[in-house]
């Protein structure tokens, strides 16, 4: 009866204009709660979806319509964000604060979005306030369509491992901290799906066969070394890109990436560790989970393997990475197609990020400027022809001030021409490590290094395979380059997945209009679209044609 119903909403809303009933549905009813649970050993409130954390997994295919029915029973706003999924022309769908009006108290949305053309190991979060560090996320996977080959053979299990940094404190808690101007320290600990060294198995391997893992950083803080106790790694994806398969025996996954690896369980039948530890901070904190193997209760181990050392450890990993040109995409043509290091580059952007204070307080920055949140969001007031009342696009320029001093705040909305080929600079001055995720897209991280970016260093940009991806790191004191077409029009978050900073305005949007009010560009707000702020009492425009 819940999907009958689900499905005569879609309709009734008319959200199968834009796939036109050709591609399957999938649907989900989701309750969101908070609930008490202990994962450092502290009871605390947590963010349940339908009483779990992490939340239920969406195992879905390629081109399939995703509808998930979500029902906010907490006593604040929320909403959740689907990170990595692309939501092409749909930025209505992105589920962040710039796009969406949050689900309200007692209140309920239903998201309807197609995994259009993507495949690989994505997850979904809560993206307002500090929730994230509250649970409310989940894995999210996106199978192949049968009609497309992929370039390993099938595993015998496909397995979800979430890791990240968790703080014993509530959110509520954490969200005062930083209004007052604190920051919020180092985690208390590092979870895998939600426990710490939990003794009893995750997973099961039968002695001989290969296994599937998709290995996600969703925590808030940290960078994070993942390893398998006895066992090697080969990475087949990251980020929702086919890579060529060597073998690694531990891997750096920064924060909001995600990593899928094949395991063979090829060794003595016992248990084994898989390990999680942070990186790039003074106190290593490590956390354990165990997989078994069939018919052995032997426990693992107690010694683990160690972990890397160092930043020029992991650049040199990164430099490892590279696409496998010769795999299928989502779509029947070769990934190697795309030839992005022969198109002209039509625009530089150079973005610093910095830290100071405003009013006293402790806020984040991009070039000088740190995004506060206006009432009304973004993409909203953009389409109701309200944007002037709510901020200004182009605040900050194409490139840092000369000295990164005073802070401002304001919304912070970059123009993008639409099908413009870029080239983005993510220069990072400071001590700590940095990791960034653009929303609505996936870009090629072409070349990294130490100090400040000048044009000379495009000599050594990897023009051929960089693997395509939507988060990246940036090491301290270095800079990272990234290529992409601005070809999906709507309203996407360029932010810092390290949460506090996020909050604190280490964040910004780019508005990227199709000449055309078309939905051959952009699809029109769904019937569904949640109201408010300047434009709550606004005519709805003429619907895009």
């Amino acid at each position: 009866m819940r999907t009958a119903a689900l499905l005569a909403l879609v309709a009734l809303l008319g959200l199968t204009t834009a796939v036109r009933g050709e591609d399957p549905y999938i649907f989900f009813d989701w309750n969101v709660t908070y609930g008490t649970i202990a994962p450092l050993g502290v009871p605390q409130r947590v963010i349940l979806i339908n009483g779990q954390f992490p939340g239920p997994n969406i195992n879905s295919t390629t081109n399939n319509n995703v509808v998930v029915n979500l029902f906010n029973n907490l006593d604040e706003p929320f909403l959740l964000s689907w990170n990595g999924i692309q939501h092409r022309k749909n930025s209505w769908q992105d589920g962040m604060p710039g796009t969406n009006c949050p689900i309200p108290p007692g209140g309920n949305f239903t998201y309807h979005f197609q995994v259009k053309d993507q495949i690989g190991s994505f997850y979904y979060f809560p993206s307002i306030g500090m929730h994230k560090a509250a649970g409310g996320f989940g894995g999210l996977r996106v199978n192949s369509r049968l009609l497309i080959p992929v370039p390993f053979d099938p595993p015998a299990d496909d397995f979800t491992v979430l890791i990240g940094d968790w703080y014993a404190k509530d959110h509520t808690v954490l969200r005062g901290f930083l209004d007052k101007g604190r920051t919020l320290g180092r985690p208390g600990g590092v979870l895998i799906n939600g426990k710490k060294d939990d003794p009893k198995p995750l997973f099961t391997m039968e002695a001989g066969k290969t296994y599937r893992y998709r290995v996600c950083n969703v925590g808030t803080k940290t960078s994070l070394n993942f390893r398998i106790q006895g066992h090697l790694m080969t990475l087949v994806e990251m980020d929702g890109s086919h890579t060529v398969q060597n073998v690694y025996d531990s891997l750096d996954v920064h924060l909001g990436q995600c990593y899928s690896v094949l395991v063979t369980a090829n060794q003595e039948p016992r248990g084994y560790y898989m390990v999680a530890s942070t990186r790039f901070i003074k106190k290593v904190m490590t956390t354990t989970a165990v997989i078994g193997y069939a018919g052995s209760a032997e426990a693992p181990s107690p010694v683990l393997p160690e972990g890397p050392l160092g930043w020029a450890w992991s650049i040199n990993q990164w430099r490892s990475f590279r696409w496998n040109l010769t795999a299928s995409a989502a779509r029947p043509n070769p990934q190697g197609s795309y030839h992005y290091g022969s198109i002209n580059i039509t625009r530089t952007i150079k973005l610093s990020n910095s830290a100071g204070s405003v009013d006293g307080k402790f806020r984040c920055a991009i070039n000088g400027a740190s995004f506060q949140h206006p009432p009304t969001p973004l993409k909203l007031a953009e389409y109701f022809g309200a944007g002037a009342l709510v901020f200004q696009y182009d605040t900050i320029g194409d490139m840092p001030p000369a000295k990164l001093g005073s802070i401002r705040t304001e919304p912070i909305v970059l123009k993008a021409t639409f099908r413009d080929f870029v080239e983005i600079i993510l220069e990072n001055p400071e001590k700590s490590i940095q990791s960034y995720h653009l929303d609505g897209y996936s870009f090629f991280p072409v070349g990294m290094g130490a100090g400040k970016w000048t044009p000379e260093k495009r000599k050594r940009y990897n023009l051929v395979d960089a693997v395509s991806r939507h988060t990246i790191q940036v090491y301290p004191r270095s800079w990272t380059a990234i290529m992409l077409t601005f070809d999906n029009a709507g309203m996407w978050n360029l932010r810092s997945e390290m949460w506090e900073r996020h909050y604190l305005g280490q964040q910004l949007y780019f508005s990227v209009l199709s000449p055309a009010r078309s939905l051959r560009d952009e699809y029109d707000a769904p019937a569904n679209a949640l109201v408010c702020g300047a434009v709550q009492n606004l005519p709805r425009p003429p619907p895009y044609v």
